[in-house]
């Protein structure tokens, strides 16, 4: 429980997560000042100048990985990459509950984009993941469990969008797309615990006593930077969603002028 307690409290206190946290205040005043522009592109280019610096930080300042040397220096990239990945597919899960209980298409139209932004995510994971396992493992694909689950989380995910993409009535649509997204979540627990559960050439979760503070501190600045660019992301993929079922709507029939 203390050491729970403690985590939290350098979540909510630390220098980088007390900058994180200030993206999300600018995102609220962006929202509540309704600005001519989106509120997303605050968070955006918020995220953009936090991935620039995380970047230039993680390959000039931070020091080498003690095992790896320089190439796990990707680490800093790959690793926020798969921990936002799971992030938004954890709010497209959410936004399949909303959708299924209220039947608001709002939700629906989250789970689209957040679908399609984790698939984009998971497919950066897996690409910097072989780049690394070259140089590590002497191979750039293994059927390692972590990568095989990683694999599967993305490949259902894209069963989700095709099934959506099938289906033409949008509420039977939004319905069968909601209990897809269900199940697919599914695999987010197995990929996430598959390095404790199986013997894995990955390595286990690391925790903040396991880093030196430079290489924490880079890789929160990166997540915080996947984190504000996913919101990006889906927020602007929402607004197209929106548009296209504002568009399928048939038109009110008009009535005649006699029958008035």
């Amino acid at each position: 429980m203390m050491s729970f307690l403690s985590g939290l409290w350098a979540i909510l206190t630390e220098p980088v997560n007390f900058i994180g946290w200030l993206g999300f205040a600018m995102m609220a005043g962006a929202i509540r000042m309704k600005p001519k522009f989106a509120w997303e592109h605050t968070v955006g280019v918020w995220g953009l100048l936090w991935l620039t610096i995380g970047c230039a930080l993680g390959l000039g300042w931070a020091p080498k990985e003690a095992m790896m040397g320089e190439v796990g220096r990707i680490l800093y990239v790959h690793v926020p990459a798969a921990w936002i990945a799971m992030v938004v597919f954890t709010i497209a899960f959410v936004s399949a509950l909303g959708y299924l209980f209220s039947g608001r298409l709002g939700w629906d139209w989250a789970v689209e984009a957040a679908c399609e932004v984790g698939v984009v995510l998971n497919g950066l994971l897996l690409v910097l993941g072989s780049i690394f396992a070259k140089p590590t493992w002497n191979t750039w694909w293994t059927w390692d469990p972590r990568l095989t689950a990683s694999l599967v989380m993305m490949l259902t995910f894209i069963g989700v969008i095709l099934l959506r993409g099938a289906v033409r009535d949008p509420n039977r649509r939004a319905t069968w797309t909601g209990v897809a997204t269900i199940v697919a979540y599914l695999n987010i627990p197995i990929t996430y615990m598959s390095v404790r559960w199986w013997a894995s050439m990955h390595q286990q979760q690391s925790t903040p006593a396991t880093m030196n503070d430079e290489m924490k501190m880079v890789m929160r600045m990166c997540a915080w930077a996947f984190l504000m660019i996913s919101i990006w992301f889906i927020a602007r993929r929402w607004r197209l969603a929106q548009a296209n079922a504002m568009a399928e709507m048939p038109e009110p029939l008009e009535i005649p002028k006699g029958a008035r």
